[in-house]
């Protein structure tokens, strides 16, 4: 198990959140009676990321799984972006999924198997305005998971994306987000922002619960799926019937 950038605006601003989800995390890893490693590291730095995958092949012996969830949303238009913004969200969710790839797939080569899942977004398959760092984030990982489909087929590893619609999670639930979706208000609540949240989905829902996401997560990583790759699973409430990729 490895924690890199959490998924979600306020655990970057906290660091402390991190360490809390971790050690909660490892905790109800092991007590399903299996052993847990946990780690934090920033994915966008190239040597912590291998350090960390370093680590955990030294302690289990080999990488079957990688779950690529690192991701942080920063928006911004193409005239006013900051670039520090830019930075931070490629850094994440472009630069950080290559770097746990590049990390990972030496071992899952060698095995002879391996399962790739990058956690996408329906904003990698479509644009909305106002959010060109994370839209084009997004779409590079899909692009992503598509280059190294075709890299890794001959060696026994898949790789897909999980492309979820909005989720109920601290990265749609801060102050941050709301005052970015409604910055016509000084102090915009989740009722604010609710309705936009909705027309974002097909379905008549605000936002997905994360065991939505997990349930496509393990059928891609499951033994009934060893000929599933390249592909991009979506899970975003019927969003997709709205794109053509």
């Amino acid at each position: 198990m490895l924690v890199d950038r959490c998924a979600d605006v306020a655990s970057i601003k906290y660091p402390q959140a991190v360490e809390s989800d971790l050690r909660e995390t490892e905790t109800l890893v092991r007590d399903c009676g299996v052993r847990a490693l946990g780690i934090i590291c920033d994915v966008a730095d190239r040597e912590q990321a291998a350090r960390a995958f370093g680590q955990a092949y030294d302690q289990f012996g080999r990488i079957d799984v990688l779950i690529a969830n690192a991701g942080v949303y920063g928006g911004g238009s193409i005239q006013d972006a900051d670039h520090d913004v830019w930075d931070e969200v490629i850094g994440s969710n472009l630069t950080g999924v290559f770097h746990s790839m590049r990390a990972a797939s030496p071992r899952m080569i060698e095995q002879g198997y391996g399962r790739i899942v990058v956690t996408v977004s329906n904003q990698g398959r479509t644009a909305v305005p106002g959010s060109v760092p994370y839209v084009a984030s997004k779409w590079g990982a899909v692009g992503l998971v598509k280059a190294a489909a075709h890299d890794l087929a001959p060696f026994g590893v898949t790789v897909n994306g999980v492309a979820p619609g909005n989720t109920s999670t601290k990265m749609v639930h801060n102050e941050t987000l709301y005052r970015a979706m409604r910055p016509d208000l000084a102090n915009p609540t989740w009722d604010d922002v609710e309705p936009t949240m909705r027309a974002h989905h097909v379905q008549p829902i605000a936002l997905l619960e994360p065991g939505e996401i997990t349930a496509a997560v393990m059928f891609l990583i499951g033994p009934g799926t060893p000929h599933i790759t390249g592909s991009i699973i979506d899970v975003n409430a019927g969003t997709a019937a709205r794109t053509t990729a």
